[in-house]
């Protein structure tokens, strides 16, 4: 299958830093590791002065901060960054525990790119940091993983049936390893193991790479769910909502 230069600028992504401020080292630790698995390069701060130290230095793409914090708080910090020709294009997204409909009134009138309470599904707040440093943003997270997948059914249309595993899940699709891709436009029903949950769908081929090509080196094909039941969609958001949350405490 002959390589797709516009499949490979939308896979390989620029990793984005994110300045990641507040002063529960509980909170630092979930949110930190939660966002390093999704793919962003994490810098933690306990305090608004440390954040503002790391703006002059080495500039994020994006700030998440808490509204209450030791010393100056969220609210200073973000009319700070605002006032600084230099910082005032970096997005800064609230991330706090608060319910104070004034104070996220006032983070709204001084410019913050959006305000998540700390009980956000991570889906939400993954959408709006996509939305704001991404040209071309994703809708869905991409979980890295492996899980065995059938695909084909053994009829006609549907192909060899063939047991393979996907390195890569989102609600929309998967990213398949397997030594026989498909070609682009080519439609299979999958099967797909998520621990005891079995997932069952239909797919249209969007790229595929033979050995050695794309961004990871590894045949296979980039699939995107054309029939796809809600129940079983629940099911995929599930499963990587447990993932990225595994082994960490929120």
């Amino acid at each position: 299958m002959p390589y797709d230069r516009r499949i490979s600028t939308s896979m390989t992504r620029e990793v984005r830093a994110l300045l990641l401020v507040d002063n529960s080292a509980t909170a630092l630790f979930y949110w930190g590791m939660l966002l390093k698995r999704l793919d962003y390069k994490v810098v933690s701060k306990r305090s608004a002065e440390e954040a503002l130290k790391v703006l002059e230095t080495d500039p994020p793409s994006i700030v998440l901060t808490e509204t209450a914090l030791s010393g100056m708080d969220g609210v200073a910090l973000l009319k700070a960054i605002k006032a600084a020709r230099r910082y005032q294009d970096i997005p800064v997204v609230m991330l706090t525990a608060s319910e104070d409909p004034v104070l996220r009134a006032e983070c709204e009138r001084l410019g913050c790119a959006a305000w998540f309470r700390k009980d956000v599904e991570p889906d939400d707040l993954y959408q709006k940091l996509q939305s704001l440093v991404e040209k071309t943003p994703r809708s869905h997270i991409r979980l890295n993983t492996s899980v065995k997948v059938i695909v084909g059914d053994g009829t006609t249309l549907g192909g060899t049936a063939r047991t393979e595993f996907a390195s890569a899940i989102s609600e929309g699709g998967l990213y398949i390893r397997t030594q026989y891709p498909q070609p682009q436009n080519a439609l299979t029903p999958v099967r797909i193991f998520l621990e005891s949950n079995e997932v069952r769908a239909k797919a249209v081929v969007l790229y595929s790479y033979a050995k050695n090509e794309g961004p990871c080196k590894e045949p296979g094909m980039g699939i995107k769910f054309t029939e796809i039941s809600d129940g079983d969609r629940r099911l995929i958001r599930q499963f990587i909502k447990e993932q990225l949350s595994r082994d960490i405490v929120h």
